[in-house]
């Protein structure tokens, strides 16, 4: 059989108790075969985890990862001057190879932050979906529609390639990929647009992710023109199942939470993006109070400007608290169980979690560093200390993608560089 051992560590257990032991994977199968002492097995390749925690891999469960390219691009800005000024326009000058080129980037920044999985909404899906299946991750992914603007003819074709992009390239990059339906937001496609694409996607078994209640200025036109909230307007159109999830989540009410909590709707909260285009504080403790599955994602790079999952955590239970006025609130526990298994669960691909029969999504954290001594509490590290370059390892479905702070599947300095190169090209077309 061929294996990996993880040996000399501590592990983090779905409990978020953490003990010592070693983590057996079969690398065939992509699962964990046995985590435990004195383990009975010749391994192929063992990995040290000495000094380490091992811990599931990190599950980014919003992003737009070829979005590198436009970090540092327009900041300081609200969301929709950002948007319609500088964000979208620059979008509309990028290249199949930009965003293959932006994707590899934001891969590569993954894997060194110890992420393994993550949900994907953009354009030119094909490229993104080619790199991931280089780069060795997990993800969700989709073209994101948008409808205004557009006459119906281009309306329905934007419509119709998000189908394609969902029929075409589910199990992709051998089973790794899965897709969705991702319509951008309740306020950037029209009522009947929302409703034909919700209709086809579940009737293709597909879920549906889009944007919802992440302004006050996307809440108040639903409200006056139809008299109900975002979420009562989302599950009159359907778009409100198990299946399904919606990212940022800041202005919910409680009878929006509730909602959310019927119908097993995932939410992903962004909280450096919330923060950034002053957005909101979202109400992440009321939500898991009333049982609603809610995971982390980092949004685009552009408005981050980082995929560094550890910030993304320590951001969600810093302004968790104040949220909710209460620094009791969005523990330390909560938010690892958020960026982990959460997310997982909110997007609906596996990994979370480090079990038995489980997929061997693997990141192992290097505990020797004087921004986590001394060793108090180790979950508490994950939360409020911890950053991406404190990954030693990362492990995707059983497969070693950086060891030892060296990424495996990807070239990082010939990402980077042609990451620059096109960005400046980008920059004269703008």
């Amino acid at each position: 059989m061929d294996t990996l051992r993880i040996e000399g560590g501590q592990v983090l257990r779905p409990d978020m108790t953490i003990e010592r032991a070693d983590v057996l994977v079969d690398r065939t199968e992509g699962t964990i075969l046995d985590i435990g002492t004195d383990l009975d097995a010749d391994a192929s390749e063992t990995l040290d985890a000495d000094g380490c925690l091992v811990m599931p891999g990190l599950v980014n469960a919003h992003c737009h990862v070829s979005m590198t390219l436009l970090r540092g691009y327009a900041d300081d800005k609200g969301l929709d001057a950002w948007l319609r000024e500088d964000i979208w326009p620059a979008e509309a000058a990028l290249t199949d190879e930009d965003i293959r080129i932006g994707a590899e980037l934001g891969l590569v920044e993954m894997i060194k932050s110890g992420t393994t999985a993550f949900a994907d909404m953009y354009f030119d899906v094909p490229e993104i979906v080619d790199a991931i299946d280089a780069a060795g991750l997990r993800a969700r992914v989709g073209h994101g529609v948008v409808t205004i603007g557009k006459d119906d003819d281009d309306a329905w074709d934007d419509i119709e390639e998000s189908l394609r992009i969902a029929r075409e390239y589910d199990g992709a990059a051998d089973g790794r990929v899965r897709t969705a339906v991702m319509p951008h937001s309740l306020t950037t496609v029209d009522e009947q647009f929302l409703r034909d694409a919700t209709a086809d996607a579940h009737e293709e078994g597909v879920p549906v992710h889009y944007h919802a209640n992440e302004t006050a200025d996307e809440v108040t036109p639903i409200v006056e023109e139809r008299g109900e909230r975002p979420l009562s307007y989302a599950k009159d159109l359907g778009m409100l199942t198990e299946a399904d999830f919606l990212a940022h989540g800041v202005h919910v009410d409680e009878e929006e939470i509730a909602l959310l909590a019927e119908a097993g709707t995932g939410v992903v909260h962004c909280p450096a993006s919330n923060m950034k285009l002053a957005s909101g504080m979202a109400p992440v403790q009321a939500m898991l109070d009333a049982g609603v599955t809610v995971g982390i994602g980092t949004d685009g790079a552009a408005s981050n400007n980082d995929l560094d999952m550890f910030d993304e955590m320590r951001d969600a239970a810093m302004i968790g608290k104040l949220a909710a006025d209460d620094a009791s609130a969005v523990a330390a526990a909560d938010v690892v169980r958020m960026g982990t298994a959460g997310s997982a669960e909110a997007i609906g691909l596996p990994g979370g979690a480090l079990e038995i029969g489980g997929v061997a999504d693997i990141a192992v954290v290097d505990l020797d560093a004087p921004h986590l001594t001394p060793a108090n509490d180790l979950v508490s590290h994950l939360a409020y200390a911890a950053r991406g370059s404190d990954v030693r390892h990362t492990v995707c479905d059983g497969r070693v993608l950086m060891r030892d702070r060296e990424v495996r599947t990807l070239d990082e300095s010939t990402v980077m560089e042609r990451a620059r190169e096109a960005v400046a090209a980008l920059r004269e077309r703008i």
